[in-house]
């Protein structure tokens, strides 16, 4: 594989076919290390490979431009492809438990890994209830695209030094983001900060560490430290990753709610269902009326709800200035990237492709 991708679309599709080139080497490399251990991998092994299609390639690509920013793209981007595709690995396995967790029955256009499982449960007449095979095979799937998403990073070929100047970085993104799904859940079930920290307060410190520092901040410093990258560089990327993070968290939030299914993938209102307490439900619910507050709050979390609920909670959102407050700041926060891109010291193309992937991250609809 040569180099260079062009700046101006830098997760265009040259870029993320490299991604999927990269995680299909190795997950067929797998086939023979999986078959030393018996069949019933197989279904494990198949399911990766489909769930690791596709997708944005946020992750990798800011790891990848982050590396560019510091020092220019490689003649030979194949090492580097397969250490920063290894980010897409750790994204799936946290989809798969994601998933399960959110009692979701698709992911990118397939049944869920829960759901698939206790199909083929069902479909093979296993022991014991499907539902339960369902949801132990999807924290398995996860778990192992979590070692190897370790693996790929650290037989990526790249120099070991590098390798062992960016480890750090990669322990904190997989500690950041599991304690960030923590945070999630527990403020979801009311169990967060003691009544110490406002909603907004907790909403902000739930998006920082379960998808500010993981979808952009990390995996762009990760890349800086790949190419053996200045200190102040690797501020920077934390100072413009932070509040692009969080407008890319933000616009999903909005999508979760007043997305067009046909173009999400997901069911419209599915965040109010699933009773996700997102900043867009913090800012309603501390701008409300308090009998829309009380309102939402009872719709909050409920599976059952019909069109007409969700056609409620949308009101409630709405009148309350909650959609107007997140669109400001996501721009807020898409302006604040922007300004640190613009004094940092970095390459010419770094600068072009981060900040076109700012872009990307909040002006879409999916």
């Amino acid at each position: 594989m040569s180099a260079p991708f062009d700046p101006a679309d830098p997760a265009g599709e040259p870029f993320r076919q490299a991604v999927q080139t990269a995680i299909t080497g190795f997950l067929t490399d797998q086939r023979a290390v999986l078959a030393t251990i018996g069949e019933e991998l197989d279904p494990l092994r198949i399911a990766a490979g489909e769930y690791t299609g596709g997708g944005k390639r946020l992750r990798p690509a800011f790891c990848y431009w982050g590396r560019v920013a510091a020092s220019g793209q490689p003649v030979d981007a194949a090492p580097l492809m397969r250490a920063v595709s290894s980010l897409e690995l750790l994204h799936v396995s946290a989809l798969m438990h994601d998933d399960l967790m959110d009692h979701s029955d698709t992911r990118r256009g397939l049944p869920s890994a829960h759901r698939r499982f206790s199909e083929a449960h069902q479909h093979a007449g296993g022991a014991g209830p499907a539902q339960d095979f369902g949801s132990d095979m999807a924290i398995l799937l996860g778990d192992l695209l979590l070692v190897w998403s370790m693996e790929m990073f650290s037989g990526s070929g790249i120099e070991p030094l590098r390798l062992a100047a960016a480890g750090p970085l990669l322990e904190a993104v997989r500690t950041e983001v599991t304690c960030g799904q923590v945070l999630d859940v527990t403020a979801q079930a009311r169990m967060t900060g003691g009544g110490r920290e406002s909603d907004l307060d907790l909403a902000h410190r739930v998006v920082e560490f379960k998808t500010a520092r993981y979808t952009v901040a990390r995996p762009a410093q990760i890349g800086v430290s790949l190419a053996g990258g200045t200190a102040g560089l690797q501020q920077a990327m934390l100072d413009f990753g932070s509040p692009l993070g969080r407008a890319f968290q933000f616009r999903d939030d909005l999508l979760g709610v007043f997305g067009d299914a046909g173009i999400t993938g997901k069911p419209a209102g599915d965040d109010i269902r699933e009773g996700k307490r997102t900043m867009l439900v913090a800012h309603a619910m501390s701008a409300s009326t308090p009998d829309d507050a009380r309102t939402l709050d009872s719709l909050l979390g409920r599976p059952d709800l019909d069109d007409s609920d969700i056609a409620t909670a949308r009101r409630i959102i709405e009148s309350s200035g909650a959609r107007a407050g997140v669109e400001a700041d996501i721009e807020k926060g898409y302006r604040q990237a922007l300004d640190v891109l613009g004094s940092a010291e970095m390459t010419h193309e770094g600068r072009i492709a981060l900040t076109e992937l700012a872009r990307q991250c909040v002006q879409r609809s999916a």
